[in-house]
């Protein structure tokens, strides 16, 4: 055995130790902490699911602590290229993301893909809403769809993703299916969280593109009615929201979301993030935020998880070329 063969092993089994750092009340190995990288703003889709998890992980004992950072850009590729060039200081990060990084791969808004990252896992699933302001005219699909035939540039409908992205690639799908050109729709893009919100309340748009989770927030909040939804059938974490389906408008879409590591992650540290995910499902902390927030559970984790990616990009890609978003 030479020295340096001794030397690597060491530092794998220390790095392991730091993952598994004490144990939990039913006796298994817990992970001291995870860095939680979040690339979009506080309030969006990505913001509360890795702080969901994060509460879900710590409250049954799985994780000591969690921590957590915005950083917004480039429609996630600030993120995702700073975790690449920071891989080797970035082992204690996961980095929270959804059906956009594939979507903005295909079209070129960032120049890597999930190919570029260590594959964690997928978690759960999110179906879209659209969502109108609590003192809007607007009541249902059908209302805005007659405000868009009136005058189609004054039923602007935003989104916290860039043109082309997830929120008005879903926008784009439901026109469709309602009937209407789906290039026809005018998106305006915002930032996560608060900007889209303003400009709904203010008339700036007519509807809101977003996620299911972030929907029932502002509706329990009293800010917006939800005015479709695109489950095939109503969900009961807000069964008041009526579905795409019921409303005539035939079109399903759930967004996973879910977690990658910088790339070169050891194996030992990637088999701890996976069994710690893994039993979180079982946790009645786990249920509690995925109920909260409506979500799906939607486990692909490893391989699985490469093949569910690489299946979606096709997929997406060839419903962007229908739509002339590629």
């Amino acid at each position: 055995m030479t020295l340096e063969f001794t030397r690597r092993t060491l530092i794998a089994a220390a790095a392991a130790l730091a993952m598994t750092g004490g144990a939990h009340a039913e006796g298994e190995q817990m992970l001291e902490s995870i860095h939680f990288l979040i690339p979009g703003g506080a309030g969006g889709g990505w913001d509360g699911t890795a702080r969901g998890t994060g509460e879900a992980l710590t409250k049954a004992g799985l994780v000591g602590s969690a921590s957590y950072e915005n950083m917004s850009g480039g429609g996630g590729g600030k993120a995702i290229a700073y975790l690449i060039e920071n891989a080797n200081s970035s082992h204690g990060t996961l980095m929270v993301n959804s059906t956009p990084i594939v979507i903005r791969s295909l079209t070129g808004e960032i120049s890597q893909s999930f190919r570029d990252l260590t594959l964690v896992a997928g978690t759960i699933g999110d179906y879209a809403a659209i969502v109108v302001g609590k003192d809007s005219p607007i009541n249902s699909m059908a209302d805005l769809i007659a405000a868009y035939d009136a005058d189609p540039n004054a039923t602007a409908v935003g989104g916290g993703s860039v043109p082309g992205g997830m929120d008005h690639l879903v926008a784009a799908m439901v026109m469709e299916a309602a009937g209407k050109d789906a290039l026809g729709v005018k998106y305006i893009p915002y930032d996560a969280g608060g900007k889209a919100m303003a400009a709904l309340l203010s008339g700036e748009i007519a509807a809101l593109s977003t996620g299911f989770s972030e929907a029932i927030d502002l509706a329990e909040a009293g800010e917006v009615k939800i005015i479709g939804v695109t489950a095939p059938e109503r969900v009961a974490a807000y069964d008041s929201a009526p579905t795409m389906v019921e409303q005539g408008i035939d079109t399903t879409f759930v967004n996973w979301r879910g977690f990658f590591a910088a790339p070169g992650l050891p194996e030992e540290q990637l088999a701890a993030y996976q069994a710690t995910l893994e039993k979180m499902y079982d946790t009645p902390e786990w249920e509690e935020v995925r109920a909260r927030n409506g979500w799906v559970n939607i486990h692909n984790s490893g391989a699985d998880f490469q093949s569910f990616l690489e299946a979606q990009e096709a997929q997406i890609g060839d419903l962007m070329k229908k739509l002339g978003f590629l």
